[in-house]
């Protein structure tokens, strides 16, 4: 049976599975959860993995040769860094990293062909419904007794890494920051980012962005943290790279990029006057070396990637290769003047957060560009337009997150790039109350599946 969204006979929708395994793939990038086969071999967003797998099963009829074939590329590519990488003796850990790195490729395609299926509408009351259920619950964990439940919940379901900065938190914000069943803050206010301004990109409705920032000023009320200013700084890109696209078919440019122009500079000045105003003492803090969040996701790994590039620039550290170039981190970060000698850490895995950078760290210059320039082809072949927004996407993302070889990586860049193709495939011109001048549609270059491969399975 085929589904079409409301009101739009053109436009497709998901059906209520299809929808809720999407939930369900979402609830894993949200919790991070991870089933662990043994103490150290995890099945990284293991409930994304298991809404992955039936999504890939109920979308086999829209996979194509030409992606596979692609896909299979940038595998073999990582595959051939993994076996160029020093010391043969971590070849077993940097397999393992490349089995769950193909394992989130897969399912971040397989996201990609489930929302192209959905409309816009759709993708954006999603989008918006789960923002609004992340404030919502922010809130009652912070005024009333959820927070012991959602502690006990984690204390349960997490046998690592869970949060213990409470006192932190409380210096900083004034305020212990809401986890929300997961395992810290930060998983919290990074799937809030995201889904926030995948609604951004979803919606049709003309005035979003004051709703946008009203997200954006309810983010930062109810789960304080820089993450959140991610959502203002992604506004510049999103006007000189998509907006337009979905506002009117006859655009001019000139007038496009003068507009977005300012907008990105009005955006730029917002961001700096919210860091330097609600975020003034963590701004102090991070200037004056005392903040080991902000070393260990922006200044570290940017240091040690140069480090390794230094050192290793043929194929770097290899994959999930951090106890290959511990004690390298570990004179990076004494050397560096904002780093302190009282923060202590277990493993280097934990303080290296940061996936743009662990790209370079982990395949060196030449093997880094290699794998880009094999992931951009891929990109390519899915949507020859528009991959360079998903890219600046995921660039920006990754200053807040890091497990490079997980699928909450690989989900920034796909869900991204599958949104944009929606943009160009679903404009919202065709839904504005003013009159449009009627014109030939110009060519978009989106691919979307053939009328046959467009049914839901039952």
């Amino acid at each position: 049976m085929t589904y079409r969204a409301p009101g739009n006979p053109t436009a497709a929708a998901l059906g209520a599975i299809d929808l809720a395994l999407l939930v369900l793939f979402l609830l894993g990038i949200y919790t991070n959860y991870e089933l662990r086969l043994t103490p150290t071999v995890p099945i990284p967003c293991t409930l994304s993995g298991i809404a992955g797998i039936a999504l890939l099963w109920r979308r086999r009829d829209m996979i194509a040769p030409h992606h596979v074939a692609a896909l299979m590329i940038v595998v073999v590519v990582y595959l051939a860094a993994v076996f160029s990488a020093t010391d043969y003796g971590f070849l077993t850990k940097r397999v393992l990293g490349w089995v769950q790195l193909v394992y989130s490729l897969v399912l971040g395609y397989t996201l990609l062909l489930t929302v192209l299926l959905a409309g816009r509408g759709q993708l954006a009351a999603l989008f918006l419904t789960l923002s609004a259920i992340i404030v919502i619950g922010c809130l009652l964990e912070t005024y009333t007794g959820l927070r012991q439940v959602s502690d006990a919940v984690r204390q349960q379901i997490y046998s690592f890494g869970v949060y213990a900065s409470d006192l932190r938190d409380e210096i900083l914000y004034g305020m212990v920051r809401p986890k929300l069943f997961t395992s810290e803050p930060s998983s919290v206010t990074f799937a809030y980012t995201l889904f926030g301004f995948a609604w951004l990109v979803a919606s049709r409705w003309r005035w979003k962005l004051p709703l946008y920032l009203a997200l954006v000023g309810a983010g930062l009320v109810a789960m304080p943290g820089p993450t959140v200013l991610l959502m203002v700084v992604m506004l510049g890109p999103y006007y000189l790279l998509l907006a337009e696209k979905d506002a009117r078919p006859d655009h001019d440019w000139i007038a496009h990029w003068a507009k977005a122009g300012v907008l990105s500079v009005l955006f730029v000045a917002v961001f700096a006057y919210l860091a330097t105003t609600v975020y003034a003492e963590r701004m102090s803090h991070i200037f004056s070396g005392q903040d080991p969040s902000f070393f260990y996701r922006v200044i570290g790994p940017a240091l040690v990637a140069f480090d390794v590039i230094e050192r290793y620039p043929w194929a770097g550290a290899g994959l999930t290769g951090e106890p290959f170039i511990a004690n390298d981190v570990l004179n990076v970060f004494v050397g560096s003047a904002h780093y302190s000698s009282a923060w202590r850490f277990d493993k280097v895995a934990e303080v290296l957060t940061n996936y743009f950078w662990l790209h370079w760290i982990y395949l060196g210059l030449v093997w880094g560009i290699l794998t880009l320039a094999a992931q951009a082809a891929w990109l390519r072949v899915l949507a020859p337009s528009d991959t360079l927004f998903a890219w600046v996407t995921w660039v920006v993302f990754g200053q807040a997150s890091g497990a490079y070889v997980g699928p909450k990586t690989w989900t920034v860049l796909l869900l991204t790039l599958a949104l944009a193709m929606k943009v160009r495939s679903e404009p919202a011109w065709w839904w504005r109350a003013q009159p449009v001048r009627r014109r030939s549609a110009p060519a978009t270059g989106v691919w979307m599946p053939a009328p046959h491969q467009g049914a839901s399975r039952p």
